[in-house]
């Protein structure tokens, strides 16, 4: 565990490195996109995309952490396939991209802002997270030279030991939310009753959940079944370490309604969903809420309780 957090840190160093030299030149970017198709799509886009960064990263990760590690070996996961051709006119507003995005509340709504590299391990025994890095290639540019530059956090939560680069941050009286933009209204309506304010909107499950960490939200809130394994990760790790977490929302809203008393059943990433096929084996069903504080967990089940559909 000792030497795995320093090798975690530096491959996402890497990784962020490869990501701002793909993305330095819009001209050579536009040729390095290439469509997913088949069970590799994310079924909530029509459109699904992938970058030649992407694929490199993976690999990257991949081939440094087994070399360094050869004991996790064939037990590294990730989104991407490692074949890649080339697609002419293929964009999406992630590809064209905005890269100066205002802030509201301090929060990106969208732009190169919200791609993070995630990377996260899990026992694979109880498909527990216990280390996670999060690596932002794209937080700000250089004043002088106007080139991106990064940075990143990193938490473990193994056993009793609770360490993190960042400092819990101090819960508010009453939650914000971070939500997606194609969140449904119903749920939407319900979180904005909460009193923190209207629900803030972001791009990306990992920076929403950055977001929480950070203390920019005290709760991320997902109703669907639309983000994966490899998102949530890294990021739930360093939630656990500021004493929060993510639960599957269905489950928890299931446990909060029946008034048993039942811990909500947090996420778990050791087994695959059976019957599904490509990256739908590693969906987190059900949706999620992710937060650091629990009474603002059980504000915002108990503001969803009644929502029809959920």
């Amino acid at each position: 565990m000792a030497g795995l957090l320093p090798a975690l840190v530096a491959v996402s160093q890497k990784a962020a490195e490869v990501a701002r030299l793909c993305r330095a030149e819009e001209p050579l970017f536009r040729l390095l996109v290439a469509e997913k198709t088949g069970p590799d799509r994310n079924e909530r886009f029509q459109h699904d995309f992938k970058t030649l960064a992407d694929v490199l990263i993976q690999e990257l990760i991949k081939h440094d952490l087994g070399t360094q590690f050869p004991e996790l070996r064939g037990h590294i996961h990730g989104e991407e396939s490692s074949e890649f051709k080339d697609a002419e006119d293929s964009t999406n507003e992630f590809i064209r991209g905005c890269e100066d995005v205002a802030a509201v509340d301090g929060v990106a709504p969208g732009g190169l802002r919200s791609a993070l590299v995630l990377v996260g391990a899990f026992d694979r025994h109880t498909g527990v997270p216990v280390l996670g890095v999060i690596n932002e290639p794209f937080f700000q540019r250089d004043p002088q030279t106007g080139r991106w530059q990064g940075r990143y956090h990193w938490g473990v939560a193994h056993g009793d030991t609770r360490l993190c680069s960042l400092s819990p941050p101090a819960p508010r009286p009453r939650p914000c939310v971070v939500l997606s933009r194609a969140e449904a209204p119903a749920v939407r309506g319900a979180l904005g009753l909460l009193g923190g304010g209207p629900p803030l909107l972001a791009a990306g499950a990992g920076y929403k959940l950055l977001c929480v960490a950070l203390g920019l939200a005290d709760a991320f809130v997902l109703s669907r079944a639309t983000t994966f394994a490899w998102d949530s990760c890294g990021p739930h790790a360093i939630l656990r370490a500021l004493g929060g977490g993510v639960v599957a929302l269905e489950g928890a809203l299931r446990a909060r309604r029946d008034g048993g008393g039942a811990e909500p059943p947090e996420l778990r990433y050791h087994r695959p969903r059976p019957g599904r096929a490509g990256a739908e084996r590693w969906a987190n069903p059900g949706g999620l809420v992710a937060f650091v504080h629990p009474q603002h967990l059980r504000a915002v089940l108990d503001a969803l309780r009644d929502v029809p559909g959920l």
